[in-house]
């Protein structure tokens, strides 16, 4: 990309990252956090894993793959919020650092900008990734970059509330049976699901799973498949099986909830593993079923390794270095241990089932699961992404029926 074309980058992509990322405009410059070292032997990565510093494995993996490449690693690390926004402002100064490291939603954004290099330029090879999560990071028909790892959402279980309420969890394969196992719990005097439909992105990412898992798409939101999944969450509120409380919990609160003993499933992710384990109680982890059965798609968190377009096009063979040894399999293996994520290959999600058979559920989920930004919706998912979590809002509030609800967010999506 020349230099005019980076002036062009415009205020609107700026506004489509804010909403996707709920970023935070941030300076930029060749300052301490520049991109761009002094040295031409030093490359630059920035990460939105503030939480390890310079003593971490991570930090260390980082300096071990510039030794590898023969250069030097200068890190820089950013909430993920503010890593977006960096990252434009940086291309539109021709100042981008040689490794980038986002957030998937965000990297069709950025590649519609024109700041991401593809595979096709960079040279990158993705063929081992699971095409399911490589989708994360396409658009226009082209791959920007390689994911680290992957998260998604299934549901966990209490095994001392189903067995109380003579719930066998082997019988919950589709909506029918889990409603069935609700009002079970519900009758035994024991409280159903809790999981989070507040109004941000938070919402949208645990309401895909039910959504997709309808048959709906995220092009027609007001389609009769998506209007049942709406009711489906609107009934478990109605009937008691799930608390008002959704309306307003994070992921965060809503596992507090389900920390207390008390219900018998929540919807959260793989980033609660480590707490599931200090409990005080014995759990399971069941994918979230499909309407009809069968595992529903379930939308993937995580990050794309990518490597954003340079003016001297000679950086990229390095770049191309640093992120293949950041993605081997015995790093992604290190790493994804480390993020609690699922790896991208067949390969490493195999090793991590044989180091850890907890892992085993969660594989499942991720190998069903589905980028955000998939079906080449790209810049316009933030868009819908919002509509969506509206319409969730409106429902379960009893401010509209889900019919009416989605059908506003059809015609404001549009």
């Amino acid at each position: 990309m020349n230099r005019s074309a980076r002036r062009r980058l415009t205020a609107a992509v700026l506004t489509t990252l804010a909403v996707a990322a709920g970023a935070t405009a941030c300076g930029s410059g060749k300052d301490g956090t520049g991109a761009k070292g002094a040295d031409s032997g030093t490359y630059t990565v920035w990460d939105p894993y503030p939480q390890f510093d310079k003593g971490s494995a991570w930090a260390k993996l980082l300096d071990d793959c510039g030794a590898k490449a023969g250069v030097k690693v200068k890190r820089t690390a950013f909430d993920t919020s503010d890593l977006s926004n960096k990252a434009l402002l940086a291309a539109q100064q021709d100042n981008s650092a040689d490794v980038l490291i986002v957030d998937n939603p965000v990297v069709s954004t950025l590649a519609e900008a024109g700041v991401l290099t593809s595979t096709d330029d960079n040279k990158l090879d993705t063929s081992k990734v699971d095409s399911n999560l490589l989708a994360a990071g396409q658009s226009g028909g082209k791959t920007y970059g390689m994911p680290i790892g992957a998260n998604t959402l299934a549901l966990y279980y209490n095994k001392e509330v189903l067995k109380k309420a003579g719930v066998d969890i082997a019988s919950v394969k589709d909506w029918k049976s889990l409603t069935a196992a609700l009002a079970k719990v519900d009758k035994a005097g024991k409280k159903g699901i809790t999981f989070s439909a507040i109004g941000t992105e938070e919402g949208s990412f645990q309401f895909l799973p039910w959504y997709w898992g309808s048959g709906a798409d995220l092009v027609h939101l007001d389609s009769a498949e998506a209007v049942s999944a709406l009711s489906l969450w609107k009934d478990w509120l109605k009937r008691g099986y799930a608390p008002n409380s959704v309306i307003n919990n994070t992921q965060t609160t809503s596992w507090q909830e389900f920390a207390t003993g008390d219900y018998a499933f929540a919807e959260n992710g793989t980033w609660q593993l480590a707490n599931a384990e200090k409990a005080g109680f014995d759990y399971g982890v069941l994918p979230i079923p499909r309407n009809t059965g069968g595992n529903a798609a379930a939308p993937t968190g995580g990050e794309f390794v990518t490597v954003p377009v340079q003016g001297d096009t000679g950086r990229y063979a390095t770049s191309r270095k640093l992120v293949s040894c950041l993605t081997s399999a015995q790093n992604l293996l290190d790493t994804d241990t480390t993020l609690s994520y699922v790896a991208p290959t067949a390969e490493v999600q195999d090793k991590q089932i044989a180091a850890n058979p907890k892992l085993e559920p969660w594989v499942h989920a991720v190998r069903a699961a589905k980028g955000r930004t998939s079906d080449d919706l790209g810049t316009h998912y933030p868009k819908i992404s919002e509509q969506l979590w509206k319409a969730v809002q409106s429902a379960l509030s009893g401010a509209a029926s889900p019919k009416d609800a989605l059908a506003k967010a059809q015609s404001a999506a549009q």
